[in-house]
């Protein structure tokens, strides 16, 4: 099977854009190394030649140190993503899920993805969520207690989680 690209399609990639004129995309200042409140440089788990894995700064209560992989080329949704740039940001989801299931000791791992506003994206970058899950920690139906934590209470799972990969 061949699978088609954008060009063999009727709905073109550049239709589907979201970002508003002037966005200061966050995964690519941090990617640059531009940090902030919500961007600490402690936060980075792991980082490839093409995506790059942190913690959240935005957590469900049950669900703490939650993980974010991206590209860290800016491509604002799966619609738009290179075939090789995905296959190394799941390869690196694949490796982060293995590592928050190894150190958290959870009973489980989700993985999601948005595209648009009406699949819930509220970030213009593409990036897949890796949670660690518990039983009965009702992630999705929690989503209105979710709330940015400080660059100090992200440290300490950044820290365990990143012995875990390589040094590159």
């Amino acid at each position: 099977m061949t699978l088609s690209s954008w060009e063999d399609r009727d709905v073109k990639a550049d239709e589907l854009h979201h970002e508003p004129p002037g966005y200061r995309c966050p995964f690519c200042r941090y990617a640059l190394g531009e940090f902030d409140e919500h961007n600490a440089s402690t936060d980075l788990v792991a980082r490839t030649d093409h995506a790059i894995a942190r913690i959240s700064p935005k957590w469900w209560p049950g669900n703490r140190g939650h993980v974010l992989v991206s590209p860290i080329e800016h491509f604002e949704n799966l619609y738009t993503l290179p075939t090789s740039v995905g296959h190394s940001v799941f390869d690196l989801v694949q490796a982060v899920a293995v590592a928050i299931r190894e150190a958290y000791g959870c009973d489980g791992v989700s993985t999601r993805q948005h595209n648009e506003p009406a699949g819930n994206q509220d970030v213009w970058h593409h990036h897949v969520h890796v949670f660690p899950r518990y039983e009965s920690d009702r992630l999705y139906a929690r989503h209105g207690e979710a709330a940015y934590v400080p660059p100090e209470a992200r440290a300490p799972f950044a820290a365990l989680l990143r012995p875990r990969f390589p040094e590159r």
